[in-house]
């Protein structure tokens, strides 16, 4: 690997873009390729242990890693005015679960497996889940390792923060400004602060008091009528899309890999809420990379492109991990006031977006207590076999809110559930 010096040379040269010579630019652009890459397989191998580790832990979690696109650790550089080799999440696991208390048992499940580690070590951890971050209210435990001399990040989230964070990101490819970088209008900013704050008290068991909510509505207004100058009918297209047709393509090309870790190469285009090119690549970082890099050649973020390597263990773990990507069920605003907030968060942390299609197909058609529909009718027709339906289902099953007669028989609503299935739809 080139040293140090020449790295956050690269790096100075590539986000100022200051270069001496057409060679400068060219070497300048090895040097970070070869910098970026190194950080693949370490990650790689960082998300299979942990995978491993976590096939004992008592609890739900939904874990995948991505490295870090270009164009991000260029921006991150400008605004912050670091150095390339000082960048601790160019290279990034994350970990969703349930709730903050979640956070801190599966924090000290990961601290004591780390302790009888001999190539992967904590460097410094960073906890925004109490305050969190004073620019833009993001909230997380961010624990940062360390193998092979290069930092890795791991990130672990809760639900609400989660929801949060893939809500802002939505807003902000619509708005049009990155707000989870503090670039927007101040009031946006504030709206999205101030219930990153909410979220927090509700989480901690506290019901935020009249005021607050009042406050809170009032900056949902205000930063709904800044956003909504932009194209409503790209909100409209962002928010409803779920991009069952990729989902069935990508769990097809999963089947036949077989490995406990898939690298996926995702582009999605956020001028019309759609996936353009996605595939499976190999695990070998450097072929890994190349087609990596490759596509972010060919499709660039000045024209609207995003272009992801994303590696997990199963689709439907990227479907949890980085869900602003398969859309979102629907509002009729781009933000939500306070009770829609509240109700979002602790409806979604336990039923995606196909649970909540299969009750809203059985609530719309009237299908309660003893009045049931066929499990190929609701499967195949109503709902078009999209992919997980048998997970969702059986899942509402567990929850409670769906009868069954006999292995696949009639199924309908619970009658007494009636309340609290209208909370999620």
């Amino acid at each position: 690997m080139f040293s140090k010096s020449k790295i956050d040379k690269a790096g100075k040269y590539l986000s100022q873009k200051v270069f001496d010579s057409e060679s400068d630019e060219l070497e300048a652009e090895i040097i970070f390729d070869e910098y970026r890459q190194a950080h693949l397989q370490p990650l790689t191998e960082t998300t299979i242990q942990i995978q491993n580790w976590l096939s004992s832990y008592q609890g739900q979690y939904y874990i995948a890693q991505r490295l870090k696109r270009k164009p991000q650790i260029l921006r991150k550089l400008r605004r912050f005015s670091v150095r390339l080799t000082q960048l601790q999440d160019i290279a990034g696991n994350r970990i969703i679960v349930d709730t903050n208390r979640d956070i801190d048992k599966i924090r000290l499940f990961i601290k004591e497996k780390l302790s009888s580690s001999n190539d992967l070590k904590i460097y410094k951890e960073r906890d925004y889940r109490e305050l969190g971050r004073d620019d833009t209210g993001y909230r997380a435990l961010h624990i940062i390792l360390e193998k092979n001399g290069l930092k890795i990040e791991l990130q672990i989230r809760s639900s609400a923060q989660h929801y949060w964070s893939e809500s802002i990101e939505r807003t902000s490819v619509i708005y049009g400004y990155r707000l989870k970088e503090n670039i927007g209008n101040k009031k946006v900013l504030e709206y999205f602060k101030l219930l990153s704050n909410v979220f927090y008290e509700i989480e901690s068991g506290r019901e935020p008091n009249p005021e607050i909510k009042i406050k809170l509505d009032k900056k949902r207004e205000e930063a709904e009528k800044i956003i909504n100058s932009t194209s409503k009918e790209k909100a409209k297209t962002l928010f409803s899309s779920v991009h069952d047709g990729v989902l069935k393509t990508l769990t097809s090309v999963e089947s036949k890999c077989r490995n406990n870790l898939n690298n996926w190469i995702l582009v999605f285009d956020w001028n019309s809420g759609s996936f353009i090119n996605w595939e499976a690549i190999p695990r070998d970082p450097k072929e890994a990379y190349r087609a990596y890099s490759k596509n972010e050649s060919i499709y660039s973020e000045e024209e609207g492109y995003e272009v992801v390597l994303i590696g997990s263990s199963s689709v439907s773990m990227i479907r949890k991990t980085h869900s602003h990507y398969f859309g979102i069920d629907g509002y009729d605003n781009i933000l939500e006031n306070l009770d829609k907030s509240i109700i979002g968060f602790s409806s979604r942390k336990r039923i995606d977006s196909g649970s909540r299609r299969i009750l809203n197909v059985l609530k719309r058609r009237s299908y309660w207590g003893k009045r049931g529909v066929s499990y190929n009718t609701l499967k195949n027709h109503y709902c078009n076999s999209f992919v997980g339906f048998d997970d969702s289902l059986e899942y509402l099953i567990e929850l409670g809110l769906i009868l069954r007669n006999g292995r696949k028989g009639a199924l309908s609503l619970r009658i007494e559930k009636q309340k609290e299935i209208g909370l999620y739809l």
